[in-house]
């Protein structure tokens, strides 16, 4: 149901490598939250760092949103990148699975698609460069 990958590089670095990836894999990222920032600001200490990057490709969405406008509720696709200074989780919560709960047969390929390209993407973000 959730797809994660770890690493070593630091919280900026994966954060430039996620949005270079979503770039090449035609996806935009729409907004970042800072959910540790945010949190403090609200007086509530977080005890790890947290951000949440949203993602869409245009294209895709609109495919399924013709399909039922419902699946807005589940729009944009969110990555995670969570943990502290020397290892931190990326993750996403599969499209796959996500749009079962739709129970709309014609959303599958779409959602098979945008899952091997959000894979792709974190695979892309956490590796070490070469």
């Amino acid at each position: 149901m959730i797809y994660r990958a770890t690493s070593s590089k630091t919280l900026d670095e994966i954060g430039s490598a996620l949005e270079a990836a979503a770039s090449r894999h035609k996806f935009g990222v729409l907004t970042v939250h800072d959910l540790k920032q945010t949190m403090q600001k609200k007086g509530v200490e977080l005890g790890m760092d947290c951000r949440i990057y949203e993602v869409c490709n245009p294209v895709q969405a609109k495919k399924v949103l013709d399909s039922d406008g419902a699946v807005s509720t589940a729009l944009p696709c969110r990555i995670s990148v969570y943990g502290s200074p020397g290892h931190y989780t990326v993750a996403t919560m599969l499209p796959t699975v996500m749009m079962k709960a739709f129970e709309n047969p014609a959303m599958e390929r779409v959602a098979e698609e945008v899952e091997k390209n959000i894979v792709a993407m974190i695979d892309e973000a956490v590796a070490s460069p070469v």
